[in-house]
């Protein structure tokens, strides 16, 4: 890669402080990987929020990939299925439009309770997916910058 990469990190905001775990284990796993990355991080108040704001950060032409990270609970009432769908299939339609890779970690389990238990299941989890993406982000930019490389060479 021959410039550090720049990420944007997007963080739902029910379920803060499992969904925030995501944001810190990608920043983990980056700087394992002695990637030296910029990440600007962004909070919404919900998932549904997340696709519009990763399309106009994926419009700016700043990022090399879009991160949004959620937890999508089933409440007790319908909604939470039609939440996770249309924002599971916003951000696809983000990165199809623009261009630019958006990662997932939004997560919606089918019996979640605010326990404690599932509360420190979900914390680890999260922080473990956010390392999962942070690894898709690394990836994804270097395969880019190698694209961009052979494509300059081409010309």
């Amino acid at each position: 890669m021959t410039k550090s990469p720049k990420y944007a990190f997007i963080k739902a905001q029910w379920h803060a402080k499992i969904v925030n775990q995501a944001f810190v284990g990608f920043g983990e796993k980056l700087n394992e990987l002695g990637l030296k990355a910029d990440v600007d991080s962004f909070d919404v108040p919900g998932a549904f929020e997340m696709p519009l704001l990763a399309q106009k950060l994926a419009a700016t032409g700043r990022y090399d990939a879009v991160v949004a990270a959620a937890l999508v609970v089933d409440g007790g009432i319908y909604r939470h299925d039609f939440v996770a769908s249309a924002v599971v299939d916003g951000l696809m339609q983000v990165g199809l439009a623009t261009g630019v890779p958006v990662l997932s970690v939004s997560l919606t389990p089918h019996h979640f309770q605010p326990s404690e238990e599932h509360e420190a299941f979900y914390f680890e989890h999260f922080i473990q997916k956010g390392r999962e993406a942070a690894e898709a982000a690394a990836q994804l930019s270097a395969l880019y910058s190698q694209e961009l490389a052979r494509q300059s060479a081409a010309a």
